[in-house]
């Protein structure tokens, strides 16, 4: 015969409910209310040990987002700041192949996740360290998706950082809504775009997004703003070259027979017109440079390739611009120290 439940009398004399153990469900809801009490805890500690968290949004695909996310973190990392990179986009995860730690393995330790360490010493979490491989899909509804996300953000060790930027698919969905209401401290957004109209429209639609929700905008970078060529020729001399339009564009040489001439591949100035309709600040321009395409497939970003380099330079500019508005955005001093 099976033992069945024991009952138990009050000192009263009232028989009391049988006593069991826990079911198995009932043990998985406990444990799971304890992980989430766990997250809460380290969130919390992890907003005091993090001084700056910045998210970098795109309306639109292309736009070189990651590629800008990524610039900005090795800018800040090159100059001896402790940063962290963390790549939310869920499906489409690039930023540990542009670091060339594609086949980075993360530790994980009493219940949290220990970070990639790329260039400069930049930490880094993304979604492709966890994959089985680089053409495994990520074929997740949002719930899970969104679980994933909160993981990302309360089960990482991070320790002490000078800043956290946040890369985010295209778009201003789930990802961007649930960061922002999970991660407290969130310093403000950088939108990116390129010229096109068909990016800027999308731009302002995040810029948007981010005044909905009440976030700092940070400001507008605009991306592949104009591809530079030089030669030389004559000293003193016009040159004239066929620009992308059609239209010729003229310089002159230089006593040592040198010239320079920027086209615009893309348009040009956009992204700075739109940053003064939507009364934002505009953080600066990169050019467009094809070092960048094959520095992301080599795993060797540009900034690393070349430190001295006009994109690097953009960069330099744009964080101390990105470091400006951070000092502006508030009474206190809100420093990259």
């Amino acid at each position: 015969m099976a033992d069945s439940p024991i009952s138990h009398h009050s000192p009263d004399g009232i028989q009391q409910p049988p006593q069991t153990d826990p079911s198995n469900e009932q043990r998985a809801q406990m444990e799971q209310a304890y992980q989430q009490i766990q997250r809460k805890m380290r969130i919390s500690k992890m907003d005091e040990g993090i001084k700056h968290k910045v998210m970098v949004l795109s309306g639109k695909g292309g736009v070189g987002k990651s590629t800008v996310a990524t610039g900005l973190a090795l800018s800040l990392a090159r100059q001896g700041k402790k940063v962290g990179l963390m790549d939310i986009d869920i499906t489409g995860p690039n930023v540990p192949k542009m670091l060339g730690l594609g086949d980075a393995d993360l530790n994980v330790e009493d219940g949290q996740i220990f970070p990639a360490i790329g260039p400069h010493g930049l930490k880094v979490i993304s979604m492709a360290f966890l994959l089985d491989g680089p053409d495994t899909p990520v074929i997740w509804r949002g719930p899970i998706k969104l679980g994933a996300i909160q993981q990302f953000i309360g089960d990482v060790a991070w320790g002490d950082l000078d800043a956290l930027v946040i890369d985010f698919p295209p778009g201003t969905g789930d990802e961007p809504l649930t960061v922002s209401q999970s991660m407290p401290g969130i310093d403000g957004v950088v939108i990116v775009t390129t010229p096109q109209e068909v990016a800027l429209l999308d731009s302002r639609k995040s810029i948007n997004f981010a005044k909905t929700i009440s976030l700092p905008i940070l400001g507008v970078i605009e991306n592949m703003r104009g591809y530079t060529i030089r030669g030389t020729a004559e000293p003193n001399t016009k040159v004239s070259v066929i620009g992308p339009s059609g239209v010729p564009l003229e310089c002159n040489t230089d006593e040592g027979g040198n010239w320079t001439l920027t086209l615009d591949v893309f348009k040009s100035g956009g992204g700075e017109a739109s940053s003064i309709d939507l009364e934002v600040p505009f953080l600066g321009s990169l050019p467009f440079d094809p070092g960048i395409v094959r520095g992301g497939d080599d795993g060797v970003h540009r900034i690393i390739a070349d430190p001295e380099g006009e994109t690097a330079r953009a960069f330099d500019s744009i964080v101390a611009r990105i470091t400006e508005e951070l000092e502006g955005g508030s009474d206190q001093s809100l420093r990259i120290t």
